[in-house]
């Protein structure tokens, strides 16, 4: 549904309330007025991002995606203040099954802004995975610390620290070395 379409809705709302209030049907004129609240609302608040956001919670991704999925056009079904809400939702139901895709939409929800620090902490820890995943030390070392500075309320200590114990750890990607390989043909 465009997002237009809903102040449409609550404008008819409106109407329709005074209609009632002056056909002397003043007390279902006033429910209806503040029924009208409900379309205004849902312009800034999306509910397809808000039942995701409820799925989510309940740790339900696959209906958290179904959600997210009836959203096919975010610029013109979402108010600019979601844009960014919409990427970070679409990294999160991503992440189990496809991790590589999450640090472009957790970066992108970055650039168009997330209200809430915590939401910012997430997605900064994200990115950082991804980089370490990629071999980038210093850069996910950068992140993990403004995740850190981020996460006022400590809800994400444990998965800055598990990082920051993977980043100690000696990377295996570029040489593979096998000790008992080293003398191999040598006697042979």
């Amino acid at each position: 549904m465009n997002k237009y379409l809903k102040f449409v809705i609550a404008a008819l709302m409106i109407a329709a309330g005074i209609y009632l209030m002056m056909n002397r049907n003043i007390g279902w004129g006033i429910v209806v007025v503040i029924l009208s609240a409900i379309p205004i609302f849902l312009f800034f608040k999306n509910e397809m991002i808000l039942l995701s956001f409820w799925f989510l919670r309940k740790q339900n991704t696959a209906k958290a995606n179904l959600w997210l999925s009836k959203i096919t056009n975010y610029e013109s079904q979402l108010h600019k203040s979601q844009f960014g809400y919409f990427h970070y939702l679409q990294g999160l139901t991503l992440a189990e099954k496809h991790p590589e895709k999450v640090e472009p939409l957790m970066k992108k929800a970055l650039e168009f802004g997330l209200n809430m620090k915590h939401d910012r902490a997430m997605a900064t820890l994200n990115i950082a995975a991804g980089a370490l995943q990629k071999g980038r030390r210093q850069e996910a070392t950068k992140l993990l610390e403004e995740a850190k500075r981020l996460d006022t309320a400590g809800m994400m200590t444990d998965q800055i620290k598990m990082m920051k114990d993977q980043l100690k750890m000696p990377s295996m990607q570029k040489h593979i070395h096998n000790p008992n390989m080293r003398n191999r043909g040598k006697f042979s």
